[in-house]
């Protein structure tokens, strides 16, 4: 069989969400697939990436590109003359897999490959309000329902996701497969002069409330900031002075956020709310090692990768009782209402002021993180491919 995969996505010289995701699910299928099975991978970049995928071009993995600016072969090429078709590209195959949405151009009919497309979720067709003009405009013109409709095999990252395929694009069920996503962080020990060296650098003091993620409205970090305001105007939490504790928000910036850095500005406690911007791996290691709870109490996800890795590093999580959070997190996660400030401050209290009910949730939270594994997905991966293949006409 040979197997085409769409690896634009990696093309970002920093890797999160969907990249991640990808890069992950690629390595664990190139150590579970035991078969004959031949990949080639497509990319498109203006520039020169010699070297850059070295590591994925060997035995029976070849990368493949082209080089035009982005703008051009996506919208021009892709979207408006249907031009080239990326599976000639390759050279032809059997099984096209897409990681996530983008202008992609396949042949059609008994010389065209079958497609199967992941989606990871939906928010832009749930919360349209939540996005940009610009984005809203990106995902109109993906056609994001048709792409769904002529798919051979969608799969979904959560039950939840799933959910929203039937519902929002009209998809059959059986058309859907869910494949839970692996964890993206295995636990590593932290030098006590690696950590202080961060914490000094960002001027950090322990204990600190953690969030990570972008930072956006879907991410609900004025509710978060409203929470942290409540929790602060109490001198004593259950007897937990709060009057020293710091919230930390590392992430990159998204969009629609001025309203979140007004309220940031705006809060009484301000000097004690770090915005630390996009992190690294390393440092976001560092972070999930020294914080006293991880929040995330978002609006929608379609997975939730963040408070898995928090509970790899032995972190307590208060988390949204929302989308696919309660399915991914079970009962290991302080599940709280995001629109209610309140909840999420007085999770937050009990965290910190109740040793047994930490206790409890951190081990809880080991336990839930290792259920979700990168091979466990690759050889669902596998089977889905295979069965798609075999129904090809």
């Amino acid at each position: 069989m040979k197997i085409g995969i769409d690896i634009r996505v990696l093309m970002d010289k920093y890797y999160s969400g969907v990249s991640e995701y990808t890069a992950n699910l690629l390595e664990a299928l190139w150590r579970q697939d035991k078969s004959s099975d031949e990949y080639k991978l497509f990319y498109n970049s203006f520039h020169n990436l010699d070297g850059r995928f070295n590591h994925l071009n060997a035995g029976r993995v070849r990368v493949i590109g082209t080089h035009w600016p982005n703008k051009i072969f996506n919208y021009l090429l892709q979207k408006f003359l249907s031009w080239p078709k990326i599976d000639r590209i390759l050279g032809g195959v059997d099984i096209f897999w897409s990681p996530h949405f983008n202008f992609t151009r396949l042949s059609a009919g008994q010389s065209g490959p079958k497609k199967v497309i992941t989606v990871h979720d939906l928010s832009f067709l749930r919360y349209p309000e939540f996005f940009s003009s610009r984005k809203n405009l990106w995902h109109l013109s993906l056609r994001v329902k048709k792409t769904l409709r002529t798919a051979d095999m969608i799969i979904a990252v959560s039950e939840n996701t799933k959910n929203d395929i039937v519902e929002l694009a009209g998809i059959a069920p059986d058309k859907v497969r869910v494949v839970y996503s692996g964890n993206n962080l295995s636990k590593r020990e932290i030098a006590p002069s690696e950590a202080q060296e961060f914490l000094s650098r960002h001027k950090l003091a322990r204990p600190f409330i953690l969030y990570l993620g972008n930072i956006e409205p879907r991410k609900n970090i004025c509710g978060l900031l409203a929470a942290f305001n409540l929790l602060k105007a109490k001198t004593e939490t259950s007897g937990v002075k709060a009057d020293g504790l710091q919230l930390v928000l590392a992430g990159a910036s998204g969009w629609k956020n001025k309203k979140i850095y007004e309220a940031w500005k705006d809060s009484p406690y301000c000097h004690d709310i770090k915005f630390l911007g996009y992190i690294s791996k390393k440092d976001k290691e560092i972070l999930y090692s020294q914080a006293a709870i991880f929040v995330y109490p978002s609006y929608y996800e379609g997975f939730g990768f963040p408070p898995l890795e928090a509970m790899t590093y032995g972190l307590p999580v208060v988390a949204s009782n929302v989308s696919s959070l309660p399915e991914v997190l079970g009962g290991a996660a302080l599940l709280i209402n995001p629109f209610k400030p309140e909840e999420i401050a007085t999770a937050m209290g009990l965290i910190l002021d109740d040793k047994d009910l930490r206790s409890r949730l951190i081990a809880r939270g080991y336990e839930q993180a290792r259920l979700f594994d990168w091979d466990k997905a690759a050889k669902e991966y596998l089977k889905i491919f295979q069965e798609t293949h075999a129904g090809k006409d």
